[in-house]
């Protein structure tokens, strides 16, 4: 059996995520009918408004639910980026990037956390800005400074938005859990905290006017329209709950032991210079090795992982992230290991082995 080791992509589901999802699957009625069972459905559906915006520090009407992550960025972009300076960050996943095809790249350290002085001289240039901020990188797993960046958009008077997808509820030991408190908005996804794929939400800072992309039958208060995905909705907020009450500190560590295990083959961590990263997720550079051979070699060893790069129309070109990072060519030569929420040891055990000896097989190869 193929050990999972890919939560990035998508986190395992989880067993309360896949309950509550089948108790909503039972209901026979749409959240917006009237009647009995839509009642019950609507009930469902606000009691898992409320949880997710506890989740955030906010109040259930300021909860937009969507189709995923993907739609949750661009409706804050369609939003809130009309008439404004849309400034991104290099290292921004491709549901920002491609929001919007007029937008101002800002560049990003070696550490691939955001330059702080770099987005401050595009904000004194003046003009009302929206800024779009990941929290935590989906490659490598480094968080952005959100706090600062917040600072720097109240100062000069720009809307912040937030893409904290990747975030989903995993701890990072040491640090304070991010909120929807000072920001414009920030967008979540159920299948990377352990719901069923096809839920998501924007969570905004304040309840107002959200201008929607998809108009209906004014569900989500006219700010999305279209019949909820009640199951996965459902699913999603159990995630959550699920995620906020998990010690992420044996993942931590079971990520540490990979990271050592990579140094000692002669690899290089990505973003590994100090800066704080997601518990579960490190990216991993055997130089002169390509990620596709590594991917294929650890796949057919019985180990899912992901490579650090983007495969379009059928070719495959070195991740943007790592580009962005000043890594150069070996941006084609790292593969990101991403551990779900129930890694055990025997599993990280076995990969260590395999990978060692896929770098002992392929190193002296690129040598």
């Amino acid at each position: 059996m193929t050990v999972y080791l890919d939560a990035n992509a998508t986190e395992i589901l989880r067993d309360g995520a896949m309950a509550a999802m089948l108790d909503a699957v039972r209901l026979t009625g749409n959240p917006s009918s009237v009647h009995g069972p839509g009642r019950e459905a609507r009930r469902l559906l606000e009691a898992a408004r409320e949880t997710i915006g506890r989740f955030w520090n906010a109040g259930p009407e300021q909860v937009v639910f969507t189709s995923g992550g993907t739609e949750a960025n661009a409706l804050a972009i369609h939003a809130f980026g009309e008439g404004r300076r849309l400034l991104i960050g290099a290292t921004e996943h491709d549901a920002v990037r491609m929001a919007s095809p007029d937008h101002e790249v800002l560049p990003v350290l070696s550490d691939g956390s955001l330059c702080l002085q770099a987005l401050e001289t595009a904000l004194q240039r003046g003009g009302p800005a929206l800024v779009c901020a990941m929290a935590a990188n989906n490659e490598t797993g480094i968080l952005h400074p959100i706090e600062p960046i917040r600072v720097l958009c109240t100062r000069y008077g720009a809307l912040l938005h937030v893409d904290a997808v990747q975030l989903a509820g995993r701890h990072v030991e040491g640090e304070s859990r991010l909120t929807v408190e000072g920001l414009t908005s920030l967008a979540i996804s159920g299948h990377k905290a352990g719901g069923i794929k096809g839920a998501g939400a924007l969570v905004l800072g304040a309840e107002g006017h959200v201008a929607p992309m998809l108009r209906g039958g004014g569900q989500e208060r006219g700010r999305r329209g279209g019949t909820q995905a009640l199951p996965a909705i459902a699913s999603m907020a159990a995630a959550f709950e699920l995620a906020a009450a998990q010690d992420w500190a044996p993942i931590a560590a079971l990520r540490d032991r990979v990271d050592e295990a990579a140094l000692s083959c002669g690899a290089m961590i990505t973003g590994g210079g100090g800066r704080p990263r997601l518990p579960n997720t490190t990216s991993l550079i055997l130089h002169g090795v390509s990620a596709q051979t590594q991917l294929m070699m650890l796949d057919l060893a019985g180990y899912a992982v992901s490579t650090g790069s983007a495969c379009s129309s059928g070719k495959v070109t070195a991740s943007h992230v790592l580009q962005a990072m000043g890594l150069g060519d070996d941006a084609a030569c790292a593969i990101r290991v991403s551990l779900p929420w129930n890694a055990t040891e025997s599993q990280i055990d076995g990969f260590i082995m395999a990978y060692r000896d896929m770098a002992g097989r392929l190193g002296k190869k690129a040598a």
